[in-house]
């Protein structure tokens, strides 16, 4: 049983909320706070079904801030901790390409802060699917539904969630190549 904030924010269930008209302002105000503390990130987007309005979300902001080099990455992290944000060290190690943080409030999760190669493919199609559920309501619509079916199958899995949302994801990207 998760004991810290900290815990029970690793540990929370998994629920999506109707679109939140704030959740554009909560990235702002982020985004502002982050060029403050990291004035060597390149650029800094907001990603994710928050970024999406009308698509229902976890309650979470997620970020991605582009970085030169994945040793900026980490010699970020220490930083960006002692400013609010969790990471783990073992996790990150399984990444390619990124550096992931965590941000929460009473023991839940309120931002997600990718830190990602500008150089990775990753990048482009991360915001290229993001304006594609922006500009497609049909694919908006399906990807909600699945969404849906996911977090009823697996509330309490986050990994299995996200995993399950790739094949989704990659086939979109297929079929809807930038230009």
């Amino acid at each position: 049983m998760p004991t810290t904030p900290e815990q029970q924010a690793i540990h929370e269930p998994l629920t999506l909320e109707p679109y939140n008209p704030a959740w554009p302002t909560l990235f702002l105000t982020e985004q502002s706070r982050l060029r403050t503390l990291a004035p060597s990130l390149l650029a800094i987007e907001h990603i994710g079904s928050t970024s999406v309005p009308g698509l229902s979300a976890k309650p979470i902001i997620d970020i991605l801030a582009a970085v030169p080099s994945l040793q900026l990455a980490d010699d970020l992290l220490p930083h960006l901790c002692a400013s609010g944000y969790i990471t783990s060290p073992a996790y990150n190690l399984t990444l390619q390409n990124r550096r992931w943080l965590m941000r929460h409030h009473n023991g839940r999760r309120t931002h997600h802060l990718h830190l990602l190669l500008a150089s990775s493919p990753d990048w482009t199609n991360t915001l290229h699917f993001r304006n594609l559920l922006r500009q497609n309501q049909p694919l908006q619509q399906a990807y909600t539904q699945l969404k849906q079916t996911l977090a009823a199958t697996y509330p309490n899995d986050r990994e299995s969630y996200t995993s399950a949302k790739t094949t989704f994801i990659t086939s979109t990207l297929q079929s809807h190549p930038q230009k």
